[in-house]
């Protein structure tokens, strides 16, 4: 399917999106890990340029090939942390919000504040919810993986 744009173009949105990343990342939270969350909510949405993307950036953080191929198995495998496992449920929950589901629940919630400080746990839900936002935006737009980003 062709994209139907060549994606943002009005220069105060880069720069609000460049300001959310700014706090992301001044966190503390591991650059490989946002990398994680990034592929994990783009691989739920069927995002193909953030997955692309998101495997980009977690090469370049220098994580493996072999953990970027098993995140989407990740509760199955023996690849990941107990805080990245954390992270992950957190992530699956809150992007999962169809009708029904049950969102992120206080066990979920606990067990990333049991890894996480307050100001790491509110880049994890902002990476989360900015995935979200760019998945949306890419499917609707059809924007084509390796294109931009």
């Amino acid at each position: 399917m062709p994209a139907r744009t060549t994606g943002p173009v009005h220069p105060d949105m880069i720069t609000a999106i460049q300001h959310l990343y700014k706090v992301i990342h001044s966190a503390g939270v591991d650059r490989r890990l946002l990398s994680l969350i990034h592929l994990r909510t783009s691989q739920i949405n069927g995002c193909a340029p953030c997955v692309f993307s998101s495997v980009d950036a977690a090469r370049k953080a220098g994580e493996t090939d072999e953990r970027l191929h098993h995140v989407v198995a990740w509760r199955e495998t023996p690849f990941y942390t107990g805080q990245e496992r954390a992270a992950l449920a957190l992530t699956e929950a809150a992007t999962r919000l169809q009708d029904g589901a049950p969102g992120v629940t206080d066990a979920i919630w606990d067990a990333a504040a049991a890894h996480f400080g307050e100001e790491q746990l509110s880049a994890l839900t902002l990476e989360i919810a900015l995935t979200n936002f760019f998945n949306r935006i890419n499917r609707t737009t059809r924007e084509q993986a390796g294109k931009t980003w």
